[in-house]
């Protein structure tokens, strides 16, 4: 390929021959030309078109701005939703661990200024020598493994607070308060001379010395399964304690209650007498688990 070359400043024409590549890159050059100055066109378009006092240029960078902008704005709020979520949950979740932690200071018998909830728990510390800004990303993680732990808290607290229920239960059950409040033990739990036969026999309660007519008191809480005469003990009372234990009141000149009633521990239930068979007024008490014959004496001294 011949380039004949023509100037006004030469005396002569110049000639220029190219050989076939070369051609071929002048030809690639050539078209490579207007792809570049269209890109950077676009360039100047995109990125300093602002700069440019084109109407419909800075309306089109504009636009294009807004758009970003409220995606990043519609982004931001979606993840301050979320987290208000949480939050709210976590807020209704302290309240239940405040008013469980209360109830539970309440079963304990720890006193409100011992553990107190609605105080500020204190902390501090040296200033932090590294300190890290928390991504939302990082922030919505310990949300969530915070959550996490509550929910085991209250689980923990729950099953606590049943268990403390359950032993107030049965202390308010179990037959360990004297049954009479005045009197004296005539005769204990144990082998003994029976006082109508004069043989070793073996006595399956505490007997206490009171007045015809002084009050009988549950010794503990429970459920009547017998109030009625019963052969050898006159007019007797049973009240089921739960898990196997009963008590026994016999020897009563009266009965307050009846099969099926619900009695607290220290409700009246009888007063002393003599019926039966019974040589004076006392009460005969006893208490047995499982139907087998138990030493009062240990319940009640318990109580003490």
């Amino acid at each position: 390929m011949n380039i004949i070359l023509v100037s006004n400043s030469l005396a002569k024409r110049g000639a220029l021959t190219l050989n076939h590549g070369q051609t071929i890159l002048l030809g690639i050059a050539m078209l490579m030309l207007p792809l570049l100055l269209a890109a950077g066109l676009t360039y100047m378009a995109l990125f300093h078109a602002s700069l440019l006092p084109h109407p419909f240029l800075q309306s089109l960078v504009l636009s294009a701005q807004q758009n970003e902008l409220d995606k990043n704005r519609e982004y931001v709020q979606e993840n301050l939703n979320a987290m208000a979520i949480k939050l709210g949950q976590m807020q209704a979740q302290m309240l239940r661990l405040d008013a469980m932690g209360d109830r539970l200071a309440k079963l304990s018998g720890i006193g409100r200024q011992e553990f107190n909830f609605t105080a500020k728990p204190g902390q501090g510390g040296a200033e932090p020598s590294i300190q890290k800004v928390l991504s939302p990303k990082e922030f919505s993680q310990q949300l969530d493994t915070l959550m996490s732990k509550l929910d085991e808290r209250a689980d923990q607290l729950g099953l606590m607070e049943a268990m403390l229920l359950q032993q107030k239960v049965k202390k308010v059950a179990l037959p360990n308060q004297r049954p009479v409040q005045s009197g004296w033990y005539s005769s204990n739990f144990g082998w003994r001379i029976d006082p109508f036969t004069g043989k070793n026999a073996f006595h399956e309660g505490v007997d206490f010395m009171a007045d015809v007519g002084s009050p009988i008191h549950a010794a503990g809480g429970g459920i009547v399964i017998f109030a009625d005469v019963y052969a050898g003990y006159g007019r007797l009372i049973e009240i089921d304690h739960g898990n196997g234990l009963v008590s026994r009141y016999a020897h009563a000149s009266k009965i307050f209650v009846k099969e099926g009633d619900v009695v607290l521990k220290g409700q009246k239930i009888a007063e002393v007498g003599s019926s039966g068979r019974s040589t004076g007024p006392h009460l005969h008490f006893e208490v047995r688990h499982q139907g087998a014959p138990q030493n009062p004496e240990h319940y009640l001294k318990a109580n003490g």
